[in-house]
């Protein structure tokens, strides 16, 4: 009975995607005969699941949309990870709570409700995970589920919107732009977008937006000014720092744990040897942080960087000397 429960919970994940896939196809996927598959999408359809299906040559199975759907599905992988994500995200509360709008009240909700859609089979296991599982409160600023919502289906559907806007030093200004990828970095959301005033790539931080409006006027989509919109708004807030590359001898692991807050890149080149590549302010900050693994290193660039780690180096010694 088991193994029939994961691959019908294989099966519709498959069919989840929305994808068209030949009885041939989603065989193979599954490693099933032909016969038990067509048993399988029954015993979906038995369950309240609309499965189309078009026979012949050209034939296919999807799930069509329907009005209703039987309770949600989830494997015990995807349950913990449900329940995990929803710890995190309620986690983050705002400095100044609001009106108990915002993404982690929301979470906070969804985590007492989730056990009441979920099979009898998982329901103990992710009750007794709801009750033992906590997570450190991390501030992040306030934004709010709708201002996503919007500014996705005007993305999805290349539509202009129109918002304000308020800049860090309190200005308030009307913006008018093609939004394309909301990215999350370092618990803020932002918005990259061309901004058609000035005609330019920008982020906006989505806790200073306000009035978003979709306008109805549709864009012809540009290609994105970076291989993804987190590659775009890093190197717009590295753009001012130093770039540092360091070889240290220990695990790529160790470095992670203690750079865990640092926007930097980790190559590991072996067990016992990683590069590291950052931007930072101060060298001299880095030089700390590397030390605290405990491990040798050398400096790979910048030439300053090394200068800067053997002035510090004859500081602390000065320090140390009676």
């Amino acid at each position: 009975m088991a193994d029939v429960t994961r691959r019908m919970l294989e099966l519709l994940a498959q069919l989840q995607t929305g994808r068209r896939f030949s009885g041939a196809e989603l065989a193979a996927r599954l490693e099933i005969s032909p016969r038990t598959l067509r048993r399988d999408v029954e015993r979906l359809r038995e369950y309240g699941y609309p499965v189309a299906t078009q026979p012949g040559p050209s034939g296919f199975y999807r799930l069509a949309a329907g009005q209703t759907l039987p309770p949600l599905v989830l494997d015990d992988d995807e349950a913990v990870a449900t329940v995990v994500g929803l710890t995190l995200l309620g986690a983050t509360a705002p400095r100044e709570p609001l009106d108990g709008n915002g993404f982690a009240p929301a979470a906070d909700r969804a985590f007492g409700k989730l056990d009441q859609f979920l099979p009898h089979r998982l329901r103990p296991a992710v009750a007794a995970l709801r009750e033992t599982m906590e997570a450190a409160p991390q501030n992040a600023p306030t934004v709010r589920p709708e201002a996503l919502t919007v500014l996705g289906t005007a993305a999805a559907r290349h539509e202009l919107v129109t918002f304000a806007y308020t800049s860090r030093s309190g200005q308030t200004s009307d913006r008018r732009v093609e939004p394309y990828r909301a990215v999350h970095l370092h618990l803020r959301w932002y918005l990259l977008a061309w901004d058609l005033e000035p005609a330019e790539w920008r982020t906006f931080r989505l806790d200073r937006i306000s009035e978003i409006t979709r306008t109805a006027i549709p864009f012809t989509p540009r290609p994105l000014p970076a291989r993804s919109g987190a590659d775009y708004l890093r190197a717009g807030r590295t753009a001012a720092r130093h770039r540092a590359v360091v070889t240290i001898h220990t695990a790529a692991a160790t470095v992670a744990d203690v750079l865990k807050f640092q926007d930097c890149e980790i190559e590991s080149l072996g067990p016992a040897r990683c590069r590291l590549t950052t931007h930072v302010d101060s060298f001299e900050w880095l030089i700390l942080q590397v030390a605290l693994t405990g491990a040798d290193f050398t400096i790979d660039h910048p030439t300053e960087f090394r200068r800067r780690a053997v002035e510090l180096a004859h500081r602390l010694h000065r320090a140390g000397v009676d």
